[in-house]
């Protein structure tokens, strides 16, 4: 069942994989975004540079970035400067940040409850 990419754990079941927080690329995109305006390739790059920024597919990226500029929280332009092919640059706007903020109000409470689950984990498993 563990299709090799888990670990077994005790009692040969799998334990899920460290690292990565799978489905927060929404965030980070914007969170790069709020740090400079970009174009896809680069947010790709930049993105798999961080070890605890998700791994990203690029059409996932495409559409987030459309979607996103669809809800409004970002814009982009055709940047044609450069001897390569015209790229779409993308830039975060005021409701993007709005949407940053609120992402960020429920990481910290996430990162409660897992405060709360951890601390309760090792009152009862304190050898762990």
């Amino acid at each position: 069942m563990c299709n090799g990419h888990h670990e077994r754990g005790r009692g040969g079941h799998c334990c899920p994989p460290g690292g990565r927080v799978r489905g927060f690329i929404q965030p980070w995109l914007l969170l790069l975004l709020a740090q400079s305006p970009a174009h896809g390739y680069e947010l790709m790059e930049r993105l798999e540079q961080g070890e605890d920024a998700p791994a990203v597919d690029p059409g996932f990226l495409y559409r987030t970035l459309r979607q996103f500029e669809e809800e409004g929280l970002l814009r982009s332009t055709w940047d044609t400067s450069g001897g390569g092919p015209a790229r779409r640059v993308y830039e975060i706007t005021d409701e993007g940040l709005e949407y940053l903020h609120a992402w960020v109000v429920n990481i910290r409470r996430t990162r409660e409850r897992l405060s709360r689950f951890l601390a309760e984990y090792e009152t009862c498993f304190d050898s762990v």
